[in-house]
């Protein structure tokens, strides 16, 4: 009797032990970590950060119930990048998010254990992020900006939309291990392609704005293509206020720099992109590994086109190209 007694009693245990143990990560608040580049000033009402966060809503994630942000910002100053993805690794964190190549880099230097979900990054496989997109390895996972033919295609609707263009400046921040070759050996080719003159012009900071549009002037530059990089979104205003002064049109990266006062854009839908990125939280959180989590390329793109901005450039917007268009401000 007592053997059996005590079978039973081991019976029970084995079949508990693993309720308790969901039991307690069903009780656990995970901590993610979020580290981006710009000012923490009203991150919480950025239309991307909600959208990520209603996405993680609709997947069971409810912020204080089950997960806590630990949001970071290096204010828009990139050499304090490593020190504050540091911060992040030493709260212990489950899992760090981040936006652009150098804050993902900065995150991986810091550890190579807790998994990154990286957004909005140009190229995942040049910088050294992931080994591929198909197999990252590693524990850095997510979603590329990058897509076959999107420089391509910003020059199209960039010469459709100025008449006669054929002298293009490509503006392009340089910082290591941003993949900005990759992305110039794809403007070079769609320039041929288009019977085009590239201009390149390098840009450190803002205070290179100014010599870079008297640049572009003195080539008799006609026309300009931003190549991403978030220096240019940290000070949209002065950028643009000299597109404006040197009356060049310009094809951004981003949407928001059209909403500032920009000429156009063509980019990977921002909202779709940061929805997607909750699915990876969500699959990392429920166990799965970033290294098994192939990365994703954009599938969604939006044309923004802003009326105001050409009529003050004195452009009239080709019907192929309004038409086509996801968003006009007029």
């Amino acid at each position: 009797m007592r053997l059996i007694g005590l079978a039973v009693i081991l019976m029970v245990s084995f079949v508990l032990a693993p309720l308790a143990g969901v039991a307690q990560q069903a009780g656990k608040i995970y901590r993610i970590g979020y580290l981006q580049v710009s000012p923490l000033s009203n991150w919480k009402s950025d239309p991307r950060y909600l959208a990520f966060m209603q996405a993680l809503r609709d997947l069971g994630w409810v912020e204080r119930q089950n997960i806590a942000i630990e949001f970071r910002s290096a204010e828009g100053k990139f050499e304090r990048l490593p020190a504050v993805a540091s911060e992040l690794v030493q709260l212990n964190v489950d899992l760090i998010l981040v936006t652009y190549d150098t804050a993902a880099l900065a995150a991986k230097q810091a550890t190579t254990t807790i998994p990154i979900v990286m957004m909005d990054v140009g190229d995942p496989v040049g910088t050294g992020l992931v080994g591929s997109l198909a197999r990252p390895g590693g524990n850095v996972t997510g979603r590329t900006s990058a897509s076959p033919d999107l420089i391509q295609k910003r020059l199209e609707l960039l010469t459709t939309t100025v008449p006669n263009v054929s002298r293009v400046a490509v503006v392009s921040i340089p910082r290591p291990n941003l993949g900005l070759v990759r992305q110039w050996s794809e403007a070079e080719a769609a320039a041929q392609v288009l019977r085009l003159t590239l201009l390149p012009v390098e840009v450190r900071g803002p205070e290179d704005f100014e010599p870079a549009f008297t640049k572009m002037t003195q080539a008799r530059t006609q026309a300009l293509i931003v190549l991403g990089d978030p220096s240019i979104r940290l000070n949209a205003r002065r950028f643009l206020d000299l597109a404006a002064k040197h009356r060049l049109p310009a094809i951004y990266n981003g949407r928001s720099l059209v909403e500032a006062g920009g000429l156009m854009s063509y980019a990977p839908n921002d909202l779709d992109g940061w929805r997607r990125a909750a699915t990876y939280v969500d699959k990392i959180l429920k166990g799965a590994k970033p290294a098994d989590l192939p990365v994703e390329q954009p599938m969604t793109f939006e044309l923004a086109v802003n009326m105001r901005a050409a009529k003050a450039l004195g452009l009239t917007i080709p019907p192929s190209v309004l038409g086509r268009a996801d968003r006009v401000i007029e």
